[in-house]
């Protein structure tokens, strides 16, 4: 199942592992398994291929990062083939992304004996991307009816859903604020009036998607198993240059 209706879909560069996704979450479907489930799978699945980077086995680390990218995927999915749409595992699936994301450029950082400075600009960089698709993306999504669990604004806490607790919600809506807030802030103050835009062509949107973080994971598992990681994080300083590209390309799309 999509998350946005069909004609309003377009080819997301980062979400490859879509299909796998779907299969394993109708493997799950008529189990006990829930979607929270699986996004602590991915969760360890990011932390095996922190390990494996660790101990220079690069080629198992890609294979990791592209499994967390697939399970990351699977989650959302088997939320919307059980009917169990939650803003815990919204929120849950959100943080501990960038907590991985943030590991596994530091252990980057450990392994290339590079310079801390520059990891940190590559991790707000990475972080910066994701939150301009996303930014699109969600917008889309409530411009069309599709998945409306994620909100263009995160601004006040959500009311639980049916099957959650509302103490859960607060909990990591707050950790949710605390670790995109900044970045939500900046993306919003660079393109303030997108969500007012008329149109968001899906050609557009394939471009953006190389932001997203499944496209992300996918370069990071090619550099490491090419034993190119010392590129990795000058990548992802140099691309944010996107950034801006892409702000300028949908502020003349939608020009008066």
């Amino acid at each position: 199942m999509s998350k946005l209706p069909k004609e309003n879909s377009f080819l997301d560069l980062s979400d490859y592992g879509r299909s796998p996704a779907r299969f394993i979450a109708k493997s799950f479907k008529n189990t006990s398994t829930t979607p929270i489930h699986i996004t602590l799978m991915f969760v360890v699945s990011g932390i095996i291929a922190i390990l494996c980077i660790l101990n220079k086995q690069y080629w198992f680390a890609g294979v990791f990062l592209i499994l967390k990218s697939i399970l990351d995927a699977a989650d959302g999915e088997l939320a919307r083939i059980k009917e169990t749409p939650s803003y815990t595992g919204r929120y849950l699936d959100s943080v501990s992304d960038i907590i991985l994301n943030f590991l596994i450029l530091l252990t980057v950082y450990h392994v290339t004996n590079g310079s801390i400075v520059y990891m940190l600009l590559a991790f707000f960089g990475m972080q910066l991307q994701g939150t301009l698709y996303n930014y699109y993306y969600v917008i889309l999504r409530n411009k069309f009816d599709g998945d409306t669990t994620s909100r263009v604004f995160e601004i006040n806490t959500p009311v639980a859903l049916k099957g959650e607790k509302q103490k859960h919600v607060n909990i990591l809506f707050s950790c949710y604020k605390f670790c995109y807030g900044i970045f939500d802030h900046l993306i919003y103050a660079l393109d303030k009036d997108a969500a007012d835009s008329e149109k968001l062509p899906n050609w557009f949107m394939t471009l953006v998607s190389i932001f997203g973080l499944g496209f992300q994971l996918l370069i990071i598992s090619i550099l490491l198993a090419f034993n190119l990681k010392e590129y990795i994080i000058p990548f992802f300083i140099l691309f944010s240059i996107f950034i801006f590209i892409f702000i300028a390309m949908r502020k003349v799309i939608n020009r008066p």
